[in-house]
């Protein structure tokens, strides 16, 4: 039973099948192994690591928030943060379906990744900024919602990690196997 790390690039699904029109691009077309799926999701508009399994129980312990394992992001915001932003992130931002729990939160610099088709919008007249973010959760579009509530929009988002799982030098479409259980 494999644990396959997967660097989903921006604009593929989570699955292996899209019944919309016109359809969109999934797992499918990146020659997994048979029998897995995603443990987890990662949004249409975000791009980085995505664990993969056919093991349910596996799938489980890495996804239930009772387990605590750590995400960790690499979030391109819009706007010079401020002390007073990066405080509130760490204690829980207020969100509509209820306060986050703290996250680790720091500014990086620039992190070295692939480029994104299509590119991030660049304005002359707006700062941008890198920050590094892990949370235990995995509410639907969390990151970006609890940026967003501090007043520094997401521009690009990058699961970097999961648990002790990386993505390191794994480019976008590619994957490995971590462990064979």
């Amino acid at each position: 039973m494999p644990l396959i790390a997967f660097n989903k690039p921006y604009g593929v699904l989570c699955q292996f099948t899209d019944h919309s029109t016109p359809a969109r691009r999934t797992l499918a077309e990146f020659g997994l192994p048979a029998a897995v799926y995603a443990a987890g999701r990662l949004d249409f508009d975000s791009e980085g690591l995505l664990l993969l399994t056919d093991d349910g129980a596996l799938a489980h312990r890495l996804t239930d928030p009772r387990h605590k394992l750590p995400k960790t992001y690499w979030v391109q915001v819009e706007g010079t943060p401020q002390q007073a932003q990066l405080a509130a992130l760490r204690h829980g931002v207020l969100l509509k379906d209820g306060r986050t729990l703290p996250a680790q939160v720091r500014r990086i610099g620039t992190p070295s990744l692939w480029p994104r088709d299509p590119p991030v919008r660049f304005r002359k007249t707006v700062p941008d900024a890198w920050l590094e973010i892990q949370i235990h959760e995995g509410r639907n579009r969390q990151v970006r919602r609890m940026t967003a509530a501090v007043g520094l929009p997401t521009l690009r988002l990058v699961r970097a990690a999961i648990g002790n799982v990386a993505l390191l030098d794994l480019m976008p479409g590619h994957w490995r196997v971590v462990a064979t259980y």
